[in-house]
């Protein structure tokens, strides 16, 4: 063979070797996108027709009940929990953070016996002591729009042995959307003009004394009441966010917008109104407080973590359906269709139930500190914990290149609903609000699956209406199939995720470069003084 014949065999030969190869090559992403396709097509399939959802919610949400922490039923959540992973193969343990003041709640009689006989809506709040097994009958009192701290020194000794109401009469109990609705557009105006007024005096009202509103209920309790009523309403039909007391020794009581303004007119106009009030509840000391942690095993890198994130711990007005039962019950649903469908992923996928975040994100703030060796090995957090509607939101918190890899896993994500989640690239790191701000603190890549409203704010976020049938399954269910997706696709990604941050915008109100939030310690040890 001759030169000019083994140089034209040689190029034949290299391009024969390149296709061989390119063909090789697009074969395996073929079959490589074929593969994640008929796993997240087995996911759906296993959400649509196998959902466990309405029957985590109904066990979490009826049989346990609400979640403060520090009480026994937080404590029933975390064990119900890990033997509910139990029945689906997957580990799961309590892993002790800290102690609270442990409280149990107790029935609660709060009624009205003068000038006549009716039952009130109420709510002894939560920590709030008891009346020690006995009703307490007292007249109410208003506390008076006085000139200065001095006058209200002089009047707080007429508070022993009453009730004092110090919450404002609401002018009306309709939300304002009713109003807009059927009202003229002048009465509509007349009605918030004077709502303002009627709350701007009483702002100056409380703000004469000298004292916020805790150190306000302590002075009534030091001066002999009864106990203090409150009405804290949400803006919205029967709905009031239901809190923590500040009392330590006479009952706290939350009262309806309506039953409250009953009272208060009553004792405006002179006609003395009593109310008898018999609320139970039992102080526990200090108890130990937990996150429950469940874990499959990765099977190619165990040492790195997909972590699905939701707050455990609730307020004990309503059952805690939406704050954060629904957060719950979708990181359980996707890990139990992980566990089936994908029960052998590269990396280790662990679900964080967190406790306090109430009280200020302790649980997961304790869980970073506790554990560098997993935070340093983050591959992502997904956190959801706003209500109960589809995710319609994903920011970047901040990190460089979250839209890469985020883009990635969203292109696996059915149409229907990918479409409705708008992102926000490369966004700015969350300080608070939720668990997903503890791990970026640490620099490790944590997302809020952020839900479109369902009145969330008014109606169910700590109020006592927040409960089972404010759950909306269809868009939980939605919920869970992203879930499950994005950790799958996290979890089998060749790449580790970027921790590179941005450059954060000049805080306009001091004029310098924006910055990273910092780590805040946990609270260890929580509810006393």
């Amino acid at each position: 063979m001759n030169t000019k014949q083994t140089t034209t065999s040689f190029a034949l030969l290299k391009r024969s070797t390149r296709v061989f190869f390119m063909a090789m090559l697009i074969t395996g992403n073929i079959s490589y996108a074929q593969s994640k396709k008929e796993t997240v097509d087995k996911i759906v399939k296993e959400a649509t027709e196998n959902s466990q959802l309405e029957n985590l919610a109904h066990e979490l949400l009826d049989v346990v009940g609400p979640r403060l922490v520090g009480s026994p039923l937080m404590k029933q959540a975390n064990d119900w929990a890990v033997a509910k992973y139990a029945t689906w193969g997957i580990t799961a343990k309590n892993e002790q953070w800290g102690e609270w003041r442990g409280w149990e709640r107790g029935i609660s009689h709060i009624d009205m016996v003068y000038p006549r006989i009716k039952s009130l809506e109420g709510t002894q709040l939560a920590w709030s002591p008891s009346t020690k097994g006995k009703a307490v009958v007292g007249e109410l009192v208003i506390y008076p729009d006085l000139p200065d701290s001095v006058s209200f020194k002089s009047w707080l000794p007429s508070v022993k042995g009453k009730f004092v109401m110090f919450s404002m009469n609401q002018p009306t109990g309709r939300p304002d959307y009713n109003w807009q609705e059927f009202a003229t557009p002048e009465s509509f105006e007349k009605m918030k003009s004077n709502r303002t007024k009627q709350t701007d005096a009483w702002r100056s009202r409380i703000s004469k004394t000298g004292l916020n509103l805790k150190a306000l209920a302590l002075a009534f309790e030091s001066a002999g009441a009864l106990g203090v009523v409150t009405s804290n309403w949400s803006s919205g039909f029967g709905v009031n966010k239901i809190f923590g007391a500040n009392t330590t020794k006479i009952p706290s009581i939350d009262i309806s917008l309506e039953d409250y303004g009953l009272l208060y007119r009553l004792t405006e106009s002179g006609h003395k109104p009593k109310i008898s009030v018999n609320v139970g509840s039992k102080e526990l000391g200090m108890v130990p407080a937990f996150n429950t942690i469940a874990e499959i095993k990765g099977a190619e890198k165990p040492n790195e973590y997909v972590i699905l994130s939701a707050h455990f711990d609730s307020w004990d007005g309503g059952t805690g359906a939406t704050d954060n039962g629904t957060g719950t019950i979708t990181m359980m649903e996707a890990i139990r269709i992980l566990k089936k469908i994908y029960p052998n992923p590269k990396r280790t996928i662990l679900v964080g139930h967190w406790g306090s975040e109430e009280q200020g994100l302790n649980g997961s703030r304790a869980f970073v500190e506790d554990h560098p060796e997993i935070v340093k090995n983050i591959q992502v957090v997904f956190n959801q914990d706003n209500g109960t509607g589809r995710v319609v939101n994903l920011g970047g918190q901040g990190f460089l290149n979250a839209y890469a890899y985020l883009g990635r896993w969203l292109s696996m994500v059915p149409e229907d609903i990918k479409k409705q989640i708008a992102t926000t690239f490369p966004g700015t790191p969350g300080s608070g609000g939720s668990d997903f701000a503890s791990f970026v603190a640490a620099g490790a890549p944590a997302f809020s699956l952020s839900s479109n409203s369902w009145s969330y704010g008014t109606y169910t976020w700590h109020t006592n209406r927040d409960t089972y049938d404010k759950v909306v399954f269809d868009d939980v269910r939605s919920n869970a199939i992203l879930t499950a997706i994005l950790a799958y696709m996290a979890s089998e990604d060749p790449e580790t995720t970027s921790k590179a941050k941005s450059v954060l915008p000049i805080n306009v109100r001091t004029g310098e470069p924006g910055s990273w939030p910092q780590p805040v310690k946990a609270t260890r040890k929580g509810g006393v003084n």
